[in-house]
């Protein structure tokens, strides 16, 4: 009869550091997942001042090109009036990428997409109906 208590004693105690056993098992996933974060945060660092670096070059070999482009007009226009020309072309394509850009805005209502979210929110809360 001894084994059969000592038994009962072993499975209640089993059955007592269920409860911390879950818990440690909830921190070490908790741990695993902070380092799991950590790291995938510092690669995309790297990689975002990776391409930082690459679009500052980027930026100055297209500001190489328009000199160069200046130059070139240059051989057949005075100086002035070829980097007077460069500057007009960059202007045009600012222009043109501002009303691309302001189409884009108006076309993109914020307003359809709160009302969704109203429309869910409702749904949830049993006041509206679902599509």
């Amino acid at each position: 009869m001894g084994d059969q208590a000592s038994e009962k004693r072993g499975l209640f105690r089993l059955i007592a550091d269920v409860p911390a056993l879950i818990v440690q098992l909830f921190r070490d996933e908790l741990e695993n997942l902070k380092l799991e974060i950590t790291k995938k945060v510092k690669g995309v660092a790297v990689g975002a001042a990776l391409l930082v670096v690459a679009a500052t070059f980027a930026f100055l070999m297209l500001i190489m090109l328009l000199i160069a482009a200046v130059f070139a007009l240059a051989q057949v226009l005075p100086a002035w009036a070829a980097a007077l020309i460069v500057a007009g072309g960059l202007l045009l394509i600012a222009v043109i990428l501002v009303l691309i850009g302001l189409a884009q805005f108006k076309r993109g209502d914020p307003g359809k997409v709160v009302a969704s979210v109203q429309q869910d929110l409702n749904t949830i809360k049993g006041i509206g109906k679902a599509d």
